[in-house]
């Protein structure tokens, strides 16, 4: 016998279509761990670096 929750619709989910999921479709993901802190830096860096790479090798 399936077990359903008494109440069928999330009050908190304000669409129609994310209002019929179940309940546990709409908890937060938790981070992940293998995911740094310092991402934003190393884009920047990354960004940073092939600019002044592509603007380099026109001087050049």
């Amino acid at each position: 016998m399936k077990r359903r929750a008494l109440v069928l619709t999330s009050e908190s989910a304000r669409h129609p279509f994310r209002q019929t999921l179940p309940p546990h479709v709409l908890a937060p993901l938790a981070k992940s761990k293998a995911r740094d802190d310092d991402q934003d830096f190393k884009l920047f860096m990354l960004s940073f670096v092939a600019f002044f790479t592509a603007f380099y090798s026109f001087i050049a």
